[in-house]
């Protein structure tokens, strides 16, 4: 899995529900029916800081991911865009 590009805008699919849980959380995608499981707290305030964040990166370092943890959390972000989990924002 490649590494997402986190320099651009993101936002979790309008058609995805997070459901926190104390290991991390449950995404759940209604019209895939895909399941995800988050298991890293602050994967989770990641994506739910998607929306609000200029682009992923600005996500990334609000929710206190250093940049040498960022390779790692661009290829979680990868994996979720690759199951349309996330979705490129284009406005």
């Amino acid at each position: 899995m490649t590494t997402m590009d986190l320099d651009r805008a993101w936002d979790l699919h309008p058609q995805v529900s997070v459901r926190p849980e104390p290991f991390g959380a449950l995404l759940y995608h209604f019209g895939t029916r895909k399941l995800s499981f988050l298991k890293d707290r602050r994967l989770l305030t990641v994506v739910q800081s998607l929306a609000d964040a200029p682009t992923a990166r600005a996500a990334c370092l609000t929710a206190g991911i250093g940049e040498t943890e960022l390779p790692r959390y661009g290829r979680a972000l990868a994996a979720l865009a690759h199951s349309s989990m996330v979705v490129g924002r284009t406005s």
